[in-house]
């Protein structure tokens, strides 16, 4: 009973990542007009740091002290700091929609990582839940138009791999952390990595920003980097810590429905036949993933039964 809903804790938690993450893509395209991405980055981070550190602050006694400082550094300068790096400097060259697509690839990504480093169990019903979700984000996001280049399809991919990696390596060492000490912190990290990138492009280019900015880029500047750097951050490493990093993975494909839904809302987008049809998939693959995960029982039940075990139990 507890495990079950334990689950479905984990499940609203990571559904709610997902949709910070979307939403905030949507409200970052209004800061875009105005801000480039390489002084949108700092700027989304520290409004993140800023609203972070105070609720960390009042805590303190509550959060246990990070016991793996380094580890929690360089995967904050992996994500976000270097992966989303990638990921604005690649959409120069390619567009929106073949960006998502190649996003769309990182829960595979996790999936085999964690297979392969955690030995976490992948079933023929995730494999195929997994390809499923993937061809639900196809259907979602707009086709491409024209050729991409091959320096953003490199660097986009590139980016993605860095999220997977953040995500198994994050379930590996950071499970028994406080997540919202380990956010934190990496968030500063990420602001350190990304103010340096600031501060090289400058000095190359002598230029920052257009002379003026509007109220309302930097209201979508600072809302989005709240919401997706440190909100959603915050609730997928918690629900992280009693999730398989592959079954977590899976929820990111929710990240496009919940953008295009909130796009339509506040961008007057509006779904074609296609995208609704993608958006049924998704939800019905992501379920699927999720319910096939055995309980902990079950996954004992089942290793009492293989062979092995029974030659193990007569021996006794």
């Amino acid at each position: 009973m507890f495990t079950n809903v334990r689950r479905h804790r984990s499940a609203y938690v990571l559904i709610g990542a997902a949709a910070s993450w979307g939403l905030a893509t949507v409200i970052a395209k209004s800061a875009l007009t105005e801000i480039p991405p390489v002084a949108l980055l700092p700027i989304q981070l520290a409004a993140s740091v800023l609203l972070i550190t105070p609720v960390l602050l009042a805590r303190q006694r509550q959060e246990p002290r990070t016991r793996k400082l380094g580890r929690v550094i360089g995967l904050g300068i992996l994500n976000p700091g270097v992966s989303y790096a990638l990921g604005l400097v690649g959409l120069v060259y390619i567009t929106a929609s073949e960006a998502v697509l190649l996003w769309a690839s990182e829960p595979i990504m996790i999936m085999i990582l964690a297979a392969v480093t955690l030995r976490e169990q992948v079933s023929k019903t995730q494999m195929v839940a997994a390809g499923a979700a993937t061809i639900g984000v196809t259907l979602i996001v707009s086709a491409p138009d024209g050729m991409s280049h091959l320096i953003g399809i490199g660097l986009t991919l590139t980016a993605v791999s860095a999220c997977a990696v953040y995500t198994v390596l994050s379930r590996k060492w950071l499970v028994e952390e406080s997540s919202l000490r380990v956010v934190a912190i990496q968030q500063i990290a990420a602001l350190g990595f990304a103010i340096t990138i600031l501060g090289a492009v400058i000095v190359s280019t002598g230029t920052l920003m257009p002379g003026t900015v509007s109220a309302r880029s930097w209201g979508s500047a600072v809302i989005s980097g709240c919401l997706y750097y440190g909100i959603a951050f915050w609730l997928y490493l918690t629900a992280l810590k009693e999730t398989p990093a592959s079954v977590a993975g899976q929820y990111l494909n929710l990240i496009p429905l919940f953008g295009i839904a909130a796009g339509s809302v506040l961008l007057d987008e509006q779904l074609g036949a296609r995208q609704w049809v993608g958006a049924i998939v998704l939800v019905l693959a992501v379920s699927i993933a999720v319910r096939s995960i055995p309980t902990p029982k079950e996954s004992a039940d089942s290793a009492e039964t293989t062979p092995g075990s029974a030659r193990r139990q007569s021996v006794r």
